[in-house]
Parts: C-alpha cells; sequence; structure tokens
C-alpha cells in the first residue's frame, strides 16, 4: 500500500487541461460516448473551472488541418484562456503547453481530451512521468470502441494517473454547499445534469407554492 497522504482537489491546488475539443475531432468516429454528451462534459468542466477561478489552458492538434479549430462554445466560455496550438501528438512533448503548466504553478492536473487513447493517454501518462498528480476525466474524452476505453485506462491507472469523472471532479472541489462556490456550482448542476435540474426546479416550485 502507498504511503502517500491523499490531498483532495481544490480551486487552489489544481489546474484544468482540456486537449483538442476540436470540430473535427469531435467527429473523429467516437463509439464509447455521443459527442453531444462529450461535449456536456467538456463545457461542464470548463463552467465550472471558470467559476473556481482556476487556470485553465486549452491546446489543439493540427487546427489548420482536418482536425480544424476548437469547438465555438469552448471559446465562448474561456475567452481568456491560453490556447496552444501545436502539431506534436502528446501535448506533453511540446514545450509551450508544458512551460503554460509550470506557470500555472499547481501540480494536480485535471486533464479531459477529446481522443482518451491518444489526446488523454499520452500527457497524462507523460505528466505523472514528471511528477505531476494527475486526473483523467473520461466523460469528457472519447475514443473509437469499448476495447479503445479499456485501453486507455488501464494504460493510465497502471502509470499512476487518477481515473474520474466530470461529476467526482467538480464535487471534491466544491466540497461544501454552505461554502463561497455553492450558488454558481448550483446553477451549473441544474444546467449541465439533467436530473439534478429536474429536482431543483420541482424543489423551486415547492417553495414558491408554500409562499
Amino acid at each position: 500500500m502507498s504511503s502517500a497522504t491523499f490531498e483532495t482537489l481544490t480551486a487552489d491546488n489544481s489546474a484544468m487541461l482540456l486537449i483538442d475539443h476540436q470540430v473535427g475531432t469531435m467527429n473523429f468516429g467516437l463509439a464509447d460516448i455521443d459527442a453531444l454528451h462529450l461535449k456536456n462534459q467538456t463545457l461542464w468542466l470548463a463552467e465550472a473551472a471558470k467559476a473556481f477561478s482556476m487556470p485553465v489552458i486549452l491546446t489543439t492538434s493540427n487546427p489548420n488541418g482536418a482536425n480544424g479549430p476548437l469547438f465555438p462554445e469552448l471559446i465562448a466560455t474561456l475567452p481568456d484562456a491560453q490556447v496552444i496550438d501545436r502539431l506534436i501528438i502528446n501535448a506533453w512533448k511540446d514545450p509551450n503547453f508544458v512551460a503554460a503548466v509550470e506557470a500555472t504553478g499547481r501540480k494536480k492536473l485535471i486533464m479531459a481530451g477529446v481522443t482518451a487513447d491518444v489526446c488523454l493517454t499520452f500527457p497524462a501518462i507523460s505528466a505523472v512521468a514528471d511528477g505531476y498528480d494527475v486526473y483523467a476525466v473520461m466523460d469528457a474524452s472519447g475514443t473509437v470502441n469499448q476495447h479503445a476505453l479499456m485501453a486507455s485506462m488501464f494504460r493510465m491507472s497502471q502509470a499512476g494517473v487518477k481515473i474520474a469523472n466530470a461529476n467526482m471532479v467538480i464535487a471534491e472541489i466544491l466540497a461544501d454547499w454552505s461554502g463561497e462556490f455553492a450558488a454558481p456550482l448550483g446553477k451549473l448542476y441544474s444546467e449541465r445534469v439533467p436530473n439534478f435540474g429536474f429536482i431543483a426546479a420541482h424543489l423551486a416550485h415547492q417553495s414558491q407554492l408554500r409562499t
């Protein structure tokens, strides 16, 4: 058993890295998750990071080729986020990307990549090798089939990457519904998690009936 002490994610110790969520790669032939759900989860991460005032780095792979630009809603959500355009497949092999990560001063990295087996796996395991604590968000990442998904998760897990989903990392940072982030994150939950939104609307309606 590892002797390392678990340190929870917070708004002050984490950075968000969203890798290659481009209009072309979104149509790459994702089979383990539908593109609309992946896009929803990616925007939820981006909006949460903005609400938490966390550093966010965006990156593209070959944006002038078939992969195209980042999808516009992501840019609209994070207009001030740094965007690293690159041709190197593994984002962690691009010195500009690594320099941008180092500049955040954060050692906990929440990562999602539009293809789980390439865009996410390669930089995630590379960052761990360089001493970072990496959380791979699988439901904001996709791939061509279930075999590729399992291979991605096994390989990352074997390298020390923490496998996660969007709700897990957002709730971990939120931590307390009585805290400063409760109102903006409650709104995001209502918008991005339909069942939560139904419950919130029902409770609001019941509250109105009692007044």
